[in-house]
């Protein structure tokens, strides 16, 4: 802080290719960063969906083969990752092209990030910690691009990727500013066939990091800005899309939402993520459905330092009644989509709450949060879930 003025390190997004039927410029963006022998990263379900065919024949039409790695768990684990790197290696491919929703955008930035670190470099070494990331050699980082298929985690312009350690069950944030992919393709026309709980559960998500970044305390009003523009396109267009699964417009909005609260969350997280990155890494629940189970319970802990913004935020969406009109219209939004009440019904059977305190407390998302977090404060929040 000189003469009051808070002093930040802000960084932007990079090349954004939107619009429906962009998909079609995919091999032309490759080459545009220099690849020949491209590995194309998704998850199980959506490898064998025509989307994903209509991908791979753009890429092989253009000379660049039609190599795909889909061997992603829902929450992304180091053993995928080592088996990806192999399939990576094996095909001497030199850049990844991460299709898909967040777990294989996340899994197929730690391939590029990984595939030709030096022996002895564990990608845990890598954590969002301070500068922990100049651990890496940052020119063997292959090139990426990012192609969402589903309108929730933003990752596709983040400089991070989630990636849970399958002894601990804790997930971690592993950070490089190279992980930015280099272009991005979003195109609405990918996401309409997600099934409903999925256009749900990512759209909520998409909710969650816009609302945790504006609540969030620290300076940073371009963030601002665009995270109060997200949550207002989330109201509006996410039961739409839910209704009306094919609904282009409505769909093209939610994309721009999601990548506008991952870019708006640089100012950081809070609550809802410390709480929801614990119980999904350990139950194996959708993360943004766990968002929004989690969601009105960490709106009324943070109530007496958010009111007034959320009021601000209300009026600005079009939500009357201030706090509690905005806090009704998330109740509301939930019914109409379908989420579980609360953790029991999403499954959470049985917690071991001293635990999940524990890790929600060594979550990196709960430094953002308006209200400090403490053992005490936190094991009541998630009682308060069950």
């Amino acid at each position: 802080m000189t003469h009051g003025v808070p002093s930040r390190n802000w960084s932007y997004p990079t090349a954004i290719k939107f619009g429906v039927g962009r998909i079609s410029e995919l091999a032309d963006h490759a080459k545009s960063i220099g690849l020949k022998r491209p590995l194309l990263v998704t998850d199980k379900a959506l490898a064998s969906l025509p989307i994903t065919a209509e991908a791979l024949d753009v890429l092989d039409k253009a000379g660049l083969g039609r190599a795909v790695f889909s061997d992603v768990d829902p929450n992304p684990n180091e053993s995928n990752m080592a088996t990806g790197i192999a399939v990576y290696l094996a095909g001497k491919h030199d850049g990844v092209i991460c299709f898909g929703g967040g777990s294989a955008l996340d899994l197929g930035k730690m391939i590029a990030l990984m595939a030709h670190q030096k022996k002895g470099l564990s990608v845990w070494d890598l954590e969002d910690i301070d500068d922990w990331y100049t651990r890496a050699d940052a020119n063997k980082i292959a090139p990426i691009i990012a192609v969402p298929t589903t309108a929730g985690t933003g990752s596709e312009v983040g400089r991070a990727g989630v990636l849970t350690n399958s002894e601990t069950h804790k997930k971690k944030i592993i950070f490089h500013p190279k992980l930015m992919p280099a272009v991005v393709i979003c195109d609405p026309a990918l996401t309409v066939g997600m099934p409903k709980s999925i256009t749900a559960g990512t759209g909520m998500d998409a909710l969650a990091h816009c609302l945790e970044a504006y609540c969030s305390p620290i300076y940073h009003p371009m963030s601002q800005g665009i995270a109060l523009e997200g949550m207002r396109l989330v109201f509006e267009n996410l039961p739409i899309v839910y209704t009306d699964p094919t609904n282009l417009q409505a769909r093209a909005h939610m994309m721009s939402a999601a990548a506008m609260g991952a870019t708006a969350f640089q100012k950081g997280l809070g609550a809802i993520h410390s709480l929801s990155h614990p119980i999904g890494a350990i139950y194996g629940t959708h993360h943004g459905t766990t968002n929004a189970v989690v969601m009105p319970m960490v709106l009324d802990f943070n109530r007496k330092l958010v009111k007034d913004k959320l009021a601000a935020a209300a009026a600005y969406c079009g939500i009357k009644g201030g706090f509690q009109g905005f806090k009704s219209r998330i109740m509301e939004l939930r019914r109409e989509l379908s989420i579980p009440e609360n953790l029991t019904a999403l499954g959470v059977t049985n917690p071991d709450l001293d635990m999940l305190t524990a890790m929600a407390l060594e979550d990196p998302s709960c430094g953002g949060n308006p209200v400090e977090m403490t053992k005490r404060n936190t094991r009541a929040l998630y009682e308060a879930c069950l």
